[in-house]
């Protein structure tokens, strides 16, 4: 192979060859691709690709390869992509990278590698995702890490880097992943990181950060794990952070914080784990699955809870209440008794209104019969009723094989989806299996790119479920109107995909059992007003048992039902995460 001269593309990927790799692979300067990744090859890089100048993608990832990394690569004008993680590189990273304008992709992760990040790093602005995680970094994050506008992951855990977070890092509007964990960094963290609008993943756990948590960080809407633990961090805990909804990992473990659990965490309702063990913190625990177990919440000042093992009743030992403390209750004495007063007259006007009634509305007794999660009876029957005019056509936005559904305004202000499902002509649900496997299989699974259940009605007459509201409708509606379609540009279209892919994989591999939706189609894919998708309509949702794999009978929409058999999009590690394949009709 050391001769051949006009080489364009290696691909010897995912194998178990050993030895070195050919060292004249690029003797024309012809080569731009190379895969070797995930073998057992061992020696230093090829040097002819030191002054490989026609690179554009280079892929050696999890081999034995060793070497000066800084003696190893030159400078790529055309590399787009490259990834020498998991192998036993050494020495210090080159200035030379900075020079490589168009590369999108640098991971380096977990090597040998020493010394200091390089600000010339700064001039790769193209840059969208950097990983030197694991190795031996020591020094500051260079502040010139803050001039890549298209960065959306950041990993840098799991070396020596000290000193305090660059505030620079806050320009990095379209960061979604941010991992500093296992370093030497202090100070406090910074305001900055709450631009971080987009930003899922947030980790910087392990390090010495002093001073309280920022409640800036509330505004990170998206973020769905968030891990402050083992630092020095102090004060109380933000109530912001019970705000944010599409929270589901959270871990605050091992500081100095103090005070009481905020009372707006008892509407996370998506926090599956939680860790504020080994703090100072007191007062009422809350009544949520994350706090269920010991360990999420042991060695603490002065926790209580009522029912909850290990833990005294709440206000068997509290302190006496200062003046200020009083004065609170006095207050709230107050309110409540005008709220008693204006409920009582409101009880006796609506009893008033009732009597002048000539007949009962045969609904009045089902409210029993709609469930709530997280809303506090926000969602009533009548509300839904009076919202969809009596499912009115013109409030109709959709119609299904199990249901048509309409949009409702709440008296809140709220605007809700409600799927109505189709009756039988003797007034019965028409597919009661549909509906119960919906229920069953939204109840078990909770992802942002998943649509949210808020509710249901199993009364005969008018069986429904109420979803989030997603003002875009569906992709197909959108990809048959032209003037959508036109807004539904390639980066749009591949952050759909990209959505649809996280659902499916969180679904696939993320539930126990794996829940398989057996309908996946463009009408099943709705956007939010940010094009963000949601997959939808689990009528046809099965959970797949261990011991099987078969399935019994079709379900579903012929040609979307897993595993399809048509237009498949690999997503290539879009973002690092996953790597599944997407069953999707883009048009």
């Amino acid at each position: 192979m050391n001769n051949i001269t006009h080489l364009k593309s290696l691909q010897i990927a995912e194998n178990n060859f050993i030895g070195h790799l050919p060292q004249e692979i690029c003797l024309g300067n012809a080569l731009e691709k190379v895969s070797a990744q995930m073998n057992h090859f061992t020696g230093p890089i090829p040097k002819s690709l030191k002054n490989c100048t026609s690179l554009f993608r280079v892929r050696l990832e999890k081999n034995q390869l060793t070497g000066d990394i800084a003696e190893s690569f030159g400078v790529y004008p055309n590399l787009n992509y490259i990834d020498l993680s998991n192998n036993n590189f050494y020495g210090e990273l080159s200035e030379k990278w900075g020079e490589c304008h168009m590369l999108t992709n640098l991971n380096i992760s977990n090597n040998k590698i020493s010394g200091a990040i390089p600000p010339q790093l700064g001039k790769a602005i193209q840059l969208q995702q950097l990983d030197l995680s694991s190795n031996h970094l020591i020094g500051k994050i260079p502040k010139e890490l803050g001039m890549f506008p298209l960065l959306f992951k950041l990993l840098l855990g799991n070396n020596k880097l000290s000193g305090s977070i660059p505030l620079e890092l806050g320009n990095l509007s379209n960061l979604e992943i941010l991992d500093l964990a296992s370093n030497n960094l202090s100070g406090p963290v910074p305001k900055q990181l709450g631009n971080f609008w987009k930003l899922w993943s947030l980790n910087l756990s392990e390090n010495r950060f002093v001073d309280s948590i920022p409640d800036e960080i509330g505004k990170m809407h998206h973020l769905e794990s968030l891990d402050l633990s083992q630092n020095m961090l102090t004060g109380e805990v933000p109530p912001h952070l019970g705000e944010l909804q599409n929270l589901e990992t959270l871990n605050l473990s091992h500081n100095d914080l103090s005070g009481t659990i905020p009372h707006t965490f008892y509407d996370l309702i998506s926090l599956t784990v939680a860790d504020i063990s080994y703090n100072q913190l007191e007062g009422p625990l809350p009544n949520i699955k994350a706090f269920a177990q010991f360990e999420a919440f042991k060695n603490n000042k002065g926790l209580c809870g009522n029912n909850v093992t290990h833990l005294k009743p709440c206000g068997a030992s509290q302190k006496k209440a200062s003046k200020f403390s009083i004065l609170i209750i006095i207050l709230l004495i107050v309110s409540s008794l005008l709220f008693l007063f204006a409920f009582i007259t409101g009880i006796y006007f609506l009893f008033q209104k009732l009597r002048k009634r000539k007949t009962k509305s045969p609904e009045a007794d089902v409210e029993d019969l709609f469930a709530i999660w997280g809303h506090d009876g926000e969602l009533l029957y009548e509300h839904i009723i009076q919202g969809t005019d009596n499912f009115s056509s013109k409030q109709c936005i959709g119609t299904g094989g199990y249901g048509t559904v309409y949009k409702a305004e709440l008296p809140t202000g709220r605007v809700v989806a409600v799927k109505k499902l189709h009756s039988s002509e003797d007034g019965d649900m028409a597919d009661l299996k549909a509906f119960k496997s919906e229920i069953y299989a939204l109840t078990q699974i909770r992802h942002h790119n998943i649509v949210k259940l808020y509710g249901f009605s199993s009364f005969a007459k008018n069986s429904f479920l109420v979803y989030e509201f997603m003002e875009k409708g569906s992709l197909q509606n959108i990809l048959c109107n032209d003037e959508e379609a036109e807004r539904l540009d390639w980066t749009v279209r591949l952050n759909v995909i990209k959505g649809v892919a996280k659902a499916l994989s969180y679904m696939h591999h993320d539930c126990s059992p794996p829940v398989i939706h057996q309908d996946i189609s463009s009408n099943n894919v709705l956007l939010d007003s940010e094009y963000e998708a949601h997959v939808s309509d689990f009528g046809t949702a099965r959970l797949l048992k261990s011991d099987s794999s078969n399935w019994t009978s079709f379900a579903g929409t012929f040609g979307y039902t897993a595993p399809g058999t048509f237009f498949l999009v690999p997503c290539l590690s879009l973002n690092g995460l996953y790597t599944s394949y997407v069953t999707f009709l883009i048009a």
